[in-house]
């Protein structure tokens, strides 16, 4: 009898197995159908550098940052709805969209927000400013893709580069380019190619001082610490710094 219940509890635990693994993999089937479905669709959000990418910070950082200049115009990917819009201690201003495609996007350390919750977006639609309010090191777009809905544990988070298309960190993006790079929308800041570099902001590396990127950049400290507002000579390595 007892040989007949253990094999009843295996049997129950083996199907169990097989259900959840079947349960995977239609979600998967799922995520990669919409995903496919929207991949030429999203328009990059703004004008600036990749700084950080997704999976970063031991798997932490669940998100893209685009470093760019203050107040440079933060786009809607696609269009959608506004979830949330307010004011976080770690993300700052911060907006989040909800899309047809059910996909969640977050927009923050937003300098402002131009959009209100329950307001419907179209795509392009210019819904903030780019910052750095709540936790943020310097001037920047964190942008975060989420799959049915945003949770704190950021427990559907994917990488949005699957959708926007692959930047490495240093990287150039316009906002407004979408996806499949043949369908472009005018990007409100107007970055010039020819002027790139000029335009780019400083990410710090190991080992840099202020006196050694002024003389990279023909900058004085001075002036590097009146634009990024610092009241020491004291900076870490990934600070993104204005340097133009």
């Amino acid at each position: 009898m007892r040989d007949y219940i253990k094999r009843v509890i295996i049997a129950l635990i083996m199907a169990l197995c097989v259900s959840l693994l079947f349960l995977g993999g239609r979600h998967s089937e799922a995520s990669m159908k919409v995903e496919n479905e929207v991949k030429d669709g999203w328009i990059w959000p703004a004008d600036g550098i990749i700084s950080d990418t997704y999976g970063t910070r031991m798997g932490k950082h669940k998100g893209i940052d685009i470093a760019g200049k203050l107040n440079t115009p933060v786009l809607a990917v696609a269009d959608g709805q506004v979830v949330k819009s307010y004011y976080s201690n770690t993300y700052g201003n911060v907006v989040f969209i909800k899309h047809p495609s059910h996909f969640v996007t977050v927009y923050a350390h937003l300098n402002k927000r131009n959009v209100f919750e329950g307001q419907k977006v179209k795509q392009g639609t210019e819904i903030g400013k780019m910052g750095k309010t709540g936790q943020a090191t310097g001037t920047h777009l964190h942008f975060e893709t989420h799959q049915e809905e945003w949770r704190y544990d950021k427990k559907f988070a994917l990488d949005p580069e699957k959708i926007l298309g692959r930047a490495d960190t240093g990287e150039m993006v316009r906002g407004g380019i979408a996806a499949s790079y043949d369908d472009v929308l005018e990007a409100s800041s107007h970055i010039k190619i020819q002027n790139e570099d000029k335009l780019k902001p400083y990410i710090v590396k190991q080992g840099d001082t202020l006196y050694s990127i002024s003389m990279k950049r023909n900058i004085s400290v001075k002036r590097i610490k009146e634009l990024n507002h610092l009241s020491s000579d004291l900076i870490k390595p990934k600070q993104i710094l204005n340097v133009n």
